[in-house]
């Protein structure tokens, strides 16, 4: 993504859009409290500072050294006070910004993770990802430190000033026209700073972008020798992060030359100014010093002010597309007042009349006017060419979308009045892609139903024929398989996959081209153990290897969307049509048609 897109996504003129965020904040009001008053207490210490200095200035003039000692003591005291009340402040401001942006990815997250996938049509999963995790960073760096600094610098500014007159009008008037001077280089420079910064990080995310999708097909990269391309590729995303740093880097440099000059030079004419009311005795050495002390906290303060306001812009435009996650619509949701699915469920399935089309293919019907039902306990088998809308029946059963006619219904009970976590769970799905994650063996089984012990996992694994190369494994079943379950094989995830749908024990089992990444021996086990498992269980079996499904009690042939036949395997043999024409392309021995 080019930088200036980036920027423009990641900046908000309206910092109003930061009151979305109110609502997390208050939930935590003695700690929001108590940082309010450790903030005004440490500003209000900092203003005293500089009298307590010219205190100690003065006294140097005074012959009575217990008057002298006096003043020594109450400036350290001030200082320990002010040492104390900022590691307070820091403190408690860093705390509730974590435990904000906390809530925050929480909230996100629970959200996210019950979208429906028409959702993730409209957005990619990577974009949720960095709104989550970068874009809540930009939350933290505002609760926990632009918000309270800004607080603190607009008490000091205002405080600031009003001290700086009762110290003395006239220098005061003479800072007035120094500061402008200040912050024109600050402002202009400090937002080609903030540009080159978010350019910098733009270039930051794309190599670790490029790097990571590389190295996540680094066995395709290998085998068509494309190692060369991609390390010169990331080393080009690489330099130009660095090009962005320097350009950063420069620039930094540049403003803190021109600040340091313009700040010291202030404070020297100021001091000069000064020198001579100090000689002519229209005011002490103590009040001076207390005055230029003023005057930088004054031009810090306006500096530090232009600064925030960009960080509160980018963190408004970062709250805003957080809050859009949050308010997101979905298509498939659960009613306000859902039916019971009271157990036992016997698990019939019945499609009356369902037609359905994918939101980003609109024009071709993925189902249309399809009606057929599953009686309990029986294994009913959807063939026919790819496409056909057999795994679209899958999704339709699971409820991850909605049919635009007709109804799909569990035990007489339509999906749409009940709660998807209430009939899911009665569910067990084996997918064609099978899903490994970050986590041992014994664990990813056990995702299938996580209060199994470990000898119902075992047990799972044996009737999915899983076990022998599970013990086998360097720490057997307690063996870290790795990100996506690199360590195994494709048998061997679905092999997982399916000891996971065993150990759910689910009265519906819908299995997607479960058997497709098998070798022979494998399949042969799996479906001994699938028949086993499919006994007494409502079983839904989606195949284009029609071995798999010859012993089913009844198949459904699916072609562009529609049922076209439904028989056993023998009875639609016989009466030709696209079935047979399917089983003649795959059994050589026509004998086993």
């Amino acid at each position: 993504m080019a930088a200036s897109q980036t920027e423009d996504r990641a900046t908000s003129r309206n910092v109003g859009a930061l009151r979305a965020l109110w609502p997390f904040v208050w939930r935590y009001p003695r700690m929001l409290l108590a940082a309010g008053v450790a903030l005004v207490v440490t500003a209000m210490i900092s203003l005293i500072l500089p009298v307590a200095v010219r205190r100690v200035v003065d006294g140097f003039e005074t012959s009575a050294s217990e008057l002298l000692d006096g003043y020594f003591s109450a400036a350290l005291a001030i200082v320990v006070f002010l040492a104390i009340g900022t590691g307070v402040r820091y403190y408690l401001v860093t705390r509730l910004g974590e435990r904000v942006v906390a809530d925050i990815r929480t909230a996100v997250f629970d959200r996210m993770i019950g979208m429906s996938p028409a959702f993730y049509e409209r957005i990619m999963t990577g974009e949720v990802l960095s709104r989550i995790t970068t874009d809540t960073t930009l939350i933290l760096s505002v609760i926990g430190s632009s918000v309270s600094v800004a607080l603190r610098n607009v008490l000091i500014l205002i405080g600031g000033l009003v001290l700086l007159f009762v110290t003395s009008p006239k220098l005061a008037g003479l800072v007035l026209l120094i500061v402008p001077v200040i912050i024109v280089p600050i402002v202009v420079l400090g937002r080609r700073l903030r540009v080159l910064s978010r350019e910098n990080q733009d270039w930051i995310a794309s190599s670790s972008g490029s790097a990571s999708e590389t190295l996540l097909s680094v066995q395709a990269v290998q085998a068509y020798t494309h190692e060369g391309k991609s390390r010169a590729r990331f080393a080009d995303v690489t330099e130009k992060s660095f090009v962005a740093a320097r350009k950063r880097v420069g620039t930094r440099a540049l403003m803190t030359v021109i600040v340091i000059t313009l700040i010291f030079s202030g404070v020297v004419g100021v001091l000069w100014i000064g020198a001579r009311d100090v000689r002519a005795d229209t005011m002490t050495v103590g009040e001076l010093v207390q005055f230029v002390i003023y005057a930088v906290m004054v031009a810090g303060a306006v500096g530090a002010l232009s600064e925030i306001w960009g960080e509160l812009q980018r963190a408004a435009g970062a709250t805003e597309r957080l809050v859009e996650l949050l308010n997101a619509s979905d298509t498939v949701s659960d009613p306000e007042a859902p039916e019971a699915l009271t157990p036992p469920v016997a698990g019939r399935v019945a499609f009356e009349g369902v037609s359905f089309r994918y939101p980003s293919r609109p024009d071709a019907a993925a189902l249309e006017d399809v009606s057929f039902d599953v009686s309990p306990g029986e294994t009913v088998a959807l063939v026919g060419p790819s496409g056909a809308g057999k795994s679209t029946v899958i999704q339709l059963l699971l409820r991850f979308w909605d049919p635009a006619k007709g109804r799909v219904s569990i035990d007489g009970h339509d999906l749409t009045t009940l709660a998807r976590s209430d009939f899911r769970r009665h569910v067990a799905l084996v997918p064609q892609e099978p899903v490994v994650f970050a986590d041992t063996a014994r664990e990813n089984i056990r995702f299938g139903r996580p209060d199994a012990t470990d000898a119902e996992v075992e047990d799972a694994a044996r009737a999915a024929a899983a076990h022998d190369f599970l013990a086998a494994l360097p720490d057997g079943y307690d063996t870290y398989v790795g990100e996506r379950g690199v360590m195994l094989s494709g048998g061997q995830k679905q092999r997982i996959a399916i000891a996971r749908a065993i150990l759910r024990d689910a009265p519906i089992l819908l299995l997607d081209e479960a058997t497709s990444a098998l070798d022979a021996e494998s399949e042969r086990l799996v479906q001994d153990a699938v028949e086993r498992l499919s006994s007494g269980r409502t079983t839904l079996v989606v195949a284009h290897r029609l071995a798999t499904v010859k012993k089913a009690d009844r198949i459904l042939v699916f072609d562009h969307g529609r049922i076209v036949a439904q028989g056993t395997h023998d009875s639609l043999v016989t009466e030709g049509g696209l079935y047979a024409r399917l089983a003649r392309l795959q059994f050589t021995d026509g004998a086993e048609l």
